[in-house]
């Protein structure tokens, strides 16, 4: 997959976030799931922090269509929602419920600082900021998944099932999708020569920041989850 596949800002932002994004996109979370040595244990830790993750991120999608500036901005928003809750979450429910793990437990997951922070993060920068700064921060996520997906989308073993939903025809359409909203988001705002203004370094910056967060996540992830008392 070649970075222009999810657009031309993508393409600017990741470039300006070079080592970041790889050690997001090959983290050892990501490389043990493919590789199969992670514990099973430590996968359902994962899905239970990304559950109420998607909760927040759901949230922030929401916010994107209350920002969005025309009814297509709207649309490809609230589509994303849908997605989320009607899609992704039901698919941890199952995975998790296989476990042993209800969805009353599953919604009872106590949230984590790293989590915390980066959910509350992409949802500052919709709630101080505008559209472009949603977008940014919410961006690394929905395409670093996909990313990781189009490189993984082989790999087989016990979390095949896992690289085949982000590398899948579907998760990458979104991926696309995401991108030339992106892409059409900024000319319509600073026009097109957005690459030019000082606003393209502050939201290549939010982008940044929240590709560290996404690396916080992993680490969080990778760790055995704390005893709850």
């Amino acid at each position: 997959m070649s970075n222009h596949e999810y657009g031309r800002a993508f393409e600017i932002w990741r470039g300006a976030a070079e080592a970041d994004w790889h050690a997001y996109t090959h983290h050892a979370f990501v490389e043990q799931l493919a590789d199969g040595t992670l514990p099973e244990a430590q996968f359902v830790h994962y899905l239970r922090q990304d559950y109420v993750f998607l909760i927040h991120f759901s949230r922030a999608w929401a916010l994107a269509a209350a920002k969005a500036g025309t009814l297509g901005e709207m649309a490809a928003a609230s589509a994303t929602v849908h997605a989320l809750v009607h899609v992704e979450m039901p698919l941890h429910i199952e995975t998790c419920a296989a476990q042993g793990i209800d969805k009353g437990a599953l919604e009872a997951t106590p949230e984590l600082p790293a989590n915390l922070a980066y959910t509350r993060y992409v949802l500052e920068a919709g709630y101080s900021g505008d559209f472009l700064d949603l977008m940014a921060a919410l961006a690394p996520c929905v395409l670093g998944y996909g990313a990781i997906g189009a490189r993984l989308a082989d790999s087989g073993g016990p979390y095949a099932a896992w690289f085949e939903v982000y590398g899948g025809e579907e998760f990458q359409t979104l991926c696309r999708d995401v991108g030339a909203l992106i892409d059409a988001a900024l000319v319509r705002r600073l026009g097109e020569g957005w690459v030019d203004l000082p606003r393209a370094t502050e939201l290549a910056h939010r982008f940044k920041i929240a590709t560290r967060l996404e690396q916080g996540f992993w680490d969080m992830a990778i760790t055995p989850p704390p005893t709850v008392p």
